[in-house]
């Protein structure tokens, strides 16, 4: 069977976005109030060290191609990743992740999230403890990613979300579509990616739906020639402006309400502030194949989590990966809040390269 012409590809990759987008719900402008944001936390140690936002770098990371599942390709056939994160309290979360490729269908990927909220006393109006409740919540996704040309490549993520919160649950159905352009030569890689796009199908309570966390991110990345340091640039939340956090509390945030009143100055500090909101960059030091350092900054986390009155790095991350033999063991540490910072530990391995050995003896069917 010949290849089919890449333009005839396209064409079925757009017509495979009306399942997704017969889900979307209305996307109202706003952050708050939305369920399943589990979904977004960082699926690797390397992406907490990059900022949280995943960078669409051409080096065969299933942990990139989970965010963007036009990244997965053939060289990741057989990759497993597995990986751990001791959140705040009592909270942790983590994901496992395994990656095939068919000849004539494109390359595959099966993802597994889960946070667990830890346990809870549960007790009546008077205070009078009755007994204890768990929660979590989980989300199966299944990706696909095809090249559609040499240079450009297209894929996407379809996510069952599940939600068990006491005697609450909840189930949604969520796709990811993304496009990805690699240029080998000038070392350059970019991705788009429209994320969560979906409903909730079972409500909490009442059929009272509630908004899940849609996202349009792009990212690049860009690789020096002569020296080993990646740089990366992400911007996210592209369909929504205003990014503000409006306080409550006077002194908090500067908010300004008449705009008469505002300096231009003002208005240019509001505006500055609203664009650095969406920006996530990081870089990356790879002097060899087995070992990298990476290190990010999110502006948008240290302009809602920092405290004014003490000096502290929130907002910053950082990380390290080091290949030994067939596996690839990766540190990730963001800070949050002064109340501390998460460690993201992962790991991973190529299954074929562990479990079999080529036989010299005969040659490549």
């Amino acid at each position: 069977m010949k290849n089919k012409n890449p333009y005839t590809l396209f064409k079925l990759f757009l017509l495979s976005l009306t399942f997704p987008f017969i889900l979307l719900q209305p996307l109202v402008a706003q952050q708050s109030g939305r369920i399943f944001e589990f979904i977004n936390l960082p699926s690797t140690a390397r992406i907490t060290a990059l900022g949280g936002y995943a960078t669409p770098a051409e080096d065969n990371d299933l942990g990139m191609a989970l965010f963007y599942p036009s990244l997965v390709n053939p060289s990741m056939k057989h990759q497993l990743s597995l990986n751990f994160v001791d959140y705040f309290g009592d909270i942790s979360y983590g994901t496992a992740a395994y990656a095939t490729h068919f000849e004539q269908a494109g390359s595959f990927s099966l993802g597994v999230q889960y946070i667990n909220y830890g346990t809870f006393i549960e007790a009546d109006e008077f205070g009078n403890k009755t007994g204890e409740f768990t929660s979590g919540e989980y989300a199966i996704n299944l990706g696909w990613g095809r090249p559609l040309t040499e240079r450009i490549s297209i894929g996407s993520n379809l996510k069952a979300i599940f939600s068990a919160l006491d005697e609450y649950s909840s189930f949604g159905l969520a796709a990811d579509v993304s496009v990805s352009y690699h240029d080998p030569e000038r070392l350059f890689s970019s991705s788009l990616v429209f994320r969560n796009i979906g409903r909730q199908i079972v409500t909490y309570h009442d059929n009272e739906r509630e908004p899940i966390p849609f996202d349009i991110v792009l990212g690049v990345s860009q690789k020096l020639v002569n020296a080993p340091l990646r740089f990366s640039f992400v911007a996210h939340n592209l369909h929504h402006y205003d990014l503000t956090y409006e306080d409550p509390i006077p002194g908090g945030q500067l908010i300004i309400n008449d705009e008469e009143d505002a300096t231009s100055q003002e208005r240019l500090r509001e505006i500055g502030d609203n664009l650095l909101r969406h920006v996530v960059v990081g870089m990356e030091f790879l002097p060899t194949k087995n070992f990298m350092a990476s290190i990010g900054y999110n502006y948008r986390r240290r302009q809602e989590m920092t405290v004014d009155s003490r000096l502290s790095t929130v907002g910053l991350s950082w990380g390290i990966g080091i290949r030994v033999s067939n596996f690839t063991f990766q540190y990730g540490r963001s800070k949050y809040h002064l109340a501390g910072a998460p460690n993201h530990f992962s790991i991973t391995t190529d299954l074929e390269a562990l479990f079999f050995r080529p036989d010299n003896n005969q040659s490549e069917p």
